[in-house]
């Protein structure tokens, strides 16, 4: 079950998506991710595929929605389940809201959480692009098979 926001073309020759780990390490370098970010644009990057997990895809989605100001581009939530903030904390979770708020557009993977619905939802967000911004640093988790999965569909991928 896939339910999308409001219908929407994305040109996958022009979307990105970003996956990584919950966790950054203390010497994370945010400027380089923005500048990441620049540049896809700069090359023509229009939609750009937020996971809305905690972390990283928080800090792509504070970052994307900062260059959105002044640029024509596209937050697009893709939520595996409707519940996915069910775990997090009060904060955590008062951000989120605030997020889905603000994204241009939203994907619901699944209506509940099942076992697989974050692998249905980067499976969604490499399925529907051309680029994959990746903060990787083990090699195990939903990043990981990620990455590995966006290698096996040719996707260019930038390390973070």
């Amino acid at each position: 079950m896939i339910t999308i926001d409001k219908e929407f073309i994305v040109e996958r020759a022009k979307t990105c998506a970003c996956s990584g780990h919950r966790q950054l390490n203390k010497n994370f370098d945010g400027k380089k991710l923005k500048q990441v970010f620049l540049q896809l644009i700069e090359d023509g990057y229009k939609y750009f595929l937020i996971g809305m997990a905690i972390g990283f895809d928080t800090l792509c989605f504070h970052i994307l929605e900062e260059i959105r100001k002044q640029k024509d581009i596209q937050i697009i939530g893709c939520i595996p389940c409707k519940e996915q903030s069910a775990k997090f904390s009060m904060e955590d979770k008062i951000e989120y809201d605030r997020m889905i708020s603000n994204c241009d557009n939203k994907v619901v993977l699944s209506e509940s959480y099942t076992s697989n619905c974050m692998f249905k939802r980067n499976k969604f967000m490499v399925d529907n692009s051309s680029i994959l911004v990746a903060y990787l640093k083990r090699e195990y988790g939903g990043t990981y098979n990620t990455v590995n999965y966006a290698k096996r569909q040719n996707l260019k991928i930038i390390y973070i």
